[in-house]
């Protein structure tokens, strides 16, 4: 009866009357201790304690499946990790069931992470986000796998950024207008988008891409280019340098979708890039005639920022972005892609690597006369192990071969070879890019160029050495001989005319030929020791991106000469200081004195700055070329693969039964015992004689009992001769 009242009731009034009645039998209970000998008590609490067993009848409810907090079951790079491993170890299988990790609701919150951080700049952690987020993350979501997603959204938002408190229900309709139609950033709520297809795709692709590509793609960077040069373009007599980066500016959607779908047959994740690639990007302006009026303010004399006020914005890391390399100015950005246009490049391009690899194994000629490349692939180690770009001459008859690389929409091939390869090449290279990408080619835009003229790539200048070395082998019957060798060394120097120009366009210059720094004037009104720390940072981030340049400690003291002279005028007009010799007598070589001082403190500033009275100032680094770092010439090997990549190649090499198998086989067969055999062996060897010492003490003292309890028993005439015979023994 009582089980089918309160089925009726609400869940508020079952809790409400179970409370009420705890407390009310915990009263009879304790009157009922008081009172045991009063049976009215006892019979009374019968029918509470039905009551109160009676409310707790309800089943749990089942938990929500659109609770953000039931669906992270998983850490997100855990999830990321696992999609690495998945395709990696199967690189040529089609993917088709990318929805599946599309619906992974960790990945959105890693990519919501991720995105907080680039809006931001500090790592939010899992634990900080808030639960309001995590429901608009939880809608951003299902409108993307419900097909409901909008690119591109100005007004209307299912998450906004953490810095965005604009309540776009309250705008006017001017700044609606001009929101509506003018150029704006990417929103939030895309970029949490591209993240998450980023994550999705990334993994998939990075397994089949070609080796030959070093752009956009993670732990290969300009460096990597120019070790693979030094490495595998010794020997090479004739280059064809191509410039594809028409094709970053945007390339048909039909095309992206095509190449896509080589490898991924996932619906939803093609109609969701498609989309992105289609909807149109407003990048209007507003009207000349609806600018704001700029009001004529009075000239105000700007003051030198002191210790305690707000320094400018790092000047050292937009200068840096402005000195990058031609090759790596282009970044593509197709549609509402954004950061997923690189990779979407990246697979466009991939069929152009492929074709290449193609044309390397097809060129390949070996002769039996050179002393290189002989080998069924041509990737025997050449030449002396100390100099990997030593290449010896070996007679007219060599060994033909070509190489190819490419960074973004550069291309660099070379030839080993009379020049009529070249051309055949480059005529093959024109025809497939208008077949295959429709873009027209011409000789002038895939110029073939001698090594002696010197190549330029990545404001490198390859170009050829002819040395002789002494080279020394020992004949027949133990003599040592001694000869004279000729051979060729690829040299890969910087560009002097290229830093030059670079610094030109940061205005630290004039001049070609005898180039005058300029005073950097951004720098003004911040503090010595604020202008020497950002111009240091400048300089470590140069020195780091000649480091594998042949004439790094020529440049760079070219590069320390420049923002030196350039800070020296600098302070010369601040200080009216007329000069730099005056500049450099006061504030030393390196700039670490300080060029003003403080009323009423001692000139002697060693003895300020032991007392904590003045601010501590860092001088200029590589103000001499002994000072800079030797160029690095550390071997790079021939099957060179990134660190995250060589993690994965073994974990899922160890996770594979047969690896196992092996090393037991190779073991036994050379009478090895593996680290977990020997101590497998040790534990089972101390349980083994453990166990036999406990028998045999066991067996010892049920013996002497025994034969102390047959001692007994004869003494006292119980037993027979032979039992006293026995005992006796075994005692």
């Amino acid at each position: 009866m009582h089980r089918r009242v309160v089925g009726l009731w609400s869940h508020r009034e079952l809790r409400n009357r179970a409370t009420n009645s705890l407390q009310h039998s915990s009263i009879l209970l304790y009157s009922q201790s008081n009172n045991t000998c009063n049976p009215r008590y006892r019979n009374e609490v019968f029918p509470v304690r039905a009551l109160m067993y009676s409310t707790y009848t309800f089943t749990r409810r089942a938990p929500d499946p659109n609770d953000p907090a039931t669906l992270m079951k998983e850490d997100g790079v855990a999830v990321s990790s696992q999609m690495w491993i998945e395709n990696f170890r199967e690189p040529d299988r089609t993917v088709s069931n990318l929805t599946a990790y599309l619906r992974r609701f960790e990945l959105w919150v890693l990519a919501y992470q991720k995105v907080c951080a680039d809006e931001t700049g500090a790592y939010m952690p899992r634990s900080s986000v808030t639960r309001s987020a995590l429901e608009d993350l939880l809608a951003l979501r299902n409108a993307v796998l419900d097909a409901n997603y909008k690119w591109g959204a100005r007004l209307e938002f299912f998450i906004k950024s953490p810095k965005d408190k604009t309540e776009y229900e309250s705008l006017s309709k001017r700044k609606i207008r001009a929101i509506l139609t003018t150029t704006q950033p990417a929103p939030f709520q895309d970029r949490i988008v591209q993240e998450v297809l980023l994550m999705v795709l990334e993994p998939v692709y990075e397994a089949r891409f070609s080796q030959k590509s070093f752009a956009f793609r993670p732990g290969r960077n300009a460096h990597t280019v120019l070790r693979v040069i030094r490495r595998s373009f010794a020997g090479y007599l004739w280059y064809i340098k191509g410039d594809l980066s028409t094709m970053l500016d945007g390339m048909k959607v039909g095309m992206v979708i095509g190449a896509l779908m080589r490898d991924v047959r996932d619906k939803k994740v093609i109609d969701l890039i498609k989309s992105a690639l289609t909807t149109p990007v407003v990048t209007s302006r507003v009207d000349d005639g609806e600018k704001k009026k700029k009001v004529k303010r009075k000239y105000q004399k700007k003051r030198v920022l002191a210790e305690d006020e707000p320094k400018p914005d790092p000047y050292w890391l937009e200068t840096f972005f402005g000195f990058a390399p031609e090759e790596a100015e282009i970044r593509p950005s197709w549609g509402h892609c954004g950061i997923l246009s690189p990779l979407l490049a990246n697979i466009c391009l991939d069929e152009l690597d492929r074709w290449m690899e193609d044309k390397i194994k097809e060129f390949y000629k070996p002769s039996t006369s050179d002393v290189i490349w002989n080998s069924p692939d041509g990737d025997a180690d050449q030449g002396n192990t100390s100099w990997p770009e030593f290449v010896p001459t070996s007679g007219p008859d060599k060994t033909r071969k070509i190489d190819y690389i490419r960074y973004g929409g550069h291309i660099l091939i070379g030839v080993r070879g009379p020049r009529a390869d070249a051309a055949t090449l480059r005529k093959q290279l024109i025809e497939f890019c208008d077949q295959k990408y429709m873009l027209k080619l011409d000789n002038e835009s895939l110029p073939i160029e001698h090594i002696t003229k010197g190549i330029m790539f990545l404001d490198h200048v390859l170009c050829r050495r002819v040395v002789y070395p002494t080279l020394r082998y020992t004949a027949t019957g133990g003599k040592i001989i001694s000869e004279k060798g000729v051979g060729t060394l690829l040299s890969v120097t910087a560009s002097l005319k290229q830093c030059i120009r670079q610094f030109r366009k940061l205005n630290f210059l004039k001049g070609d030929r005898d180039p005058d720094p300029q005073p950097c004037f951004r720098m003004f009104h911040a503090t010595q020791a604020h202008t020497n720390a950002q111009m240091n940072k400048l300089l470590s981030t140069i020195v780091e991106w000649y480091r594998y340049a042949d004439n790094r400690k020529k440049i760079v003291n070219f590069c320390s000469y420049i923002i030196r002279g350039s800070l020296a005028k600098l302070y010369a007009a601040k200080y009216k200081l007329r000069s730099r010799a005056k500049v450099y007598k006061i504030g030393a070589r390196n700039l670490s004195r300080p060029l003003k001082e403080k009323k009423g403190q001692s000139p002697e500033y060693h003895n300020l700055l032991r007392m904590g009275l003045v601010e501590s100032i860092d001088g200029l680094h590589y103000t001499r070329m002994s000072l800079v770092p030797e160029t690095d010439y550390s071997p790079f090997p021939l099957g060179w693969r990134p660190d995250h990549e060589k993690a994965l190649l073994e974990y899922i090499r160890l996770e594979d039964s047969k690896t196992l198998e092996e090393q037991r086989n190779c073991l036994e067969e050379q009478g090895l015992v593996s680290p977990q055999d020997y101590i497998s062996m040790l534990v089972w060897n101390y349980k083994r004689n453990a166990s036999v010492n406990h028998l045999s003490s066991t067996l010892r003292s049920e013996s002497r009992i025994k034969g102390e309890s047959g001692l007994l028993l004869g003494s006292n005439g119980d037993s027979s001769e032979e039992e006293k015979v026995s005992a006796v023994e075994i005692y």
